[in-house]
């Protein structure tokens, strides 16, 4: 599994009930969600813990 692959997964999760009027609405979610995400540094930890790329050091 590829860490972004994880970061996917959790913008799926969080928009997966969205009823978007069009295609803006969704791109919008989406770039928030990316955005909140960014911030979170135990979430992208999270999804780099599931891959074999953490280097012990």
């Amino acid at each position: 599994m590829n860490p972004q692959e994880g970061v996917w997964s959790l913008v799926k999760r969080d928009i997966g009930d969205l009823a978007a009027a069009g295609l803006g609405q969704i791109t919008r979610a989406v770039k928030r969600r990316l955005k909140q995400i960014q911030y979170r540094p135990d979430l992208v930890d999270g999804c780099l813990a599931s891959t074999s790329l953490i280097a012990d050091g």
